[in-house]
Formats: C-alpha cells, structure tokens, sequence
C-alpha cells in the first residue's frame, strides 16, 4: 500500500508542501526523513502557536500536528487556522486513540487523525486522501481497538 500512495503523490502535478508540528524534535527529524523524498516539507515548528503563524505565512497543502503541544494544543490550533481563513488541510498525528479527540478534530475540519505508532505505513496514504479532498482515520482509531 505505500507504494501505490507514493505512486499517488508523485501524481499530483506539483509536490504537496508540508508544515509539520510537534513538540518533541526526535519526532519532527523523523518525520522528515519519512516524507521529504515525497513531498515539500516547507517547516517545522514545536508548539501551536508557531504552527499558526507558520501556515499563515507558508500556506502549506497539508499541516502534519500533533494534538498536546504547548502554547496550542494541535485543536485550538485548527480552529485558529479556521478562523483566519487559512486554506491547507490538517492531519492529526497523534498517540491519543480517543474517539472523543477524533469527533473533535473531525468536526474542527480535520483531514485525517493518524496514531503515531502507525505513521510509517499510514501517513502517506492520510496525507493523499487528504490532497484528494477526502478524510483518512487510521483503522485502528476507526474500529475502536487500542494499540497494544
């Protein structure tokens, strides 16, 4: 499945370019190397305010947050995003398999909510949905079941 997103990304006519927040740098550097041989990684930044000012400045395809981040959590941060009339879409990555943050994010206007422990095989995918106008929850999330 991997190889047919990336197939799928390289399709669209440019390169999606990415902003990514998380509060912890061990994350973002990996992040990075998943994604930057597929797409424009325009910045990264680690806390939510940042994450605003840097989408209202970059105007990214797709932001990349986590949802517990300091200053911002990652949901204020979509509805600020929202409110200032920013167009980009947002996928959650996150380790919260909480279908109660999952509703919210949802209704904020999320694109996606992908657990960090499956990025690797789902980001890529969540971010093409996305690109692609529709919204990816990671299965796991989706049916319920926690991570074990």
């Amino acid at each position: 499945m991997i190889a047919e997103t990336k197939v799928a990304l390289e399709k669209h006519s440019r390169r999606a370019r990415i902003l990514i927040a998380d509060d912890h740098h061990l994350i973002l550097a990996e992040l990075v190397t998943l994604l930057r041989d597929h797409v424009d990684i325009v910045g990264t930044v680690g806390d939510g305010r940042s994450l605003v000012e840097a989408a209202v400045r970059l105007q990214p395809d797709v932001v990349i947050t986590d949802i517990s981040m300091p200053g911002m959590n990652g949901i204020d941060s979509l509805r600020s995003l929202k409110a200032s009339g920013v167009v980009t879409k947002v996928i959650f990555l996150t380790m919260y398999n909480d279908s109660e943050l999952v509703s919210e994010a949802l209704r904020g206007g999320a694109s996606g909510f992908v657990l960090k422990h499956a990025a690797g095989e789902e980001l890529m995918t969540a971010i093409d949905e996305a690109l692609q106008g529709r919204v990816y929850v990671s299965p796991e999330v989706a049916s319920g079941r926690e991570h074990t």
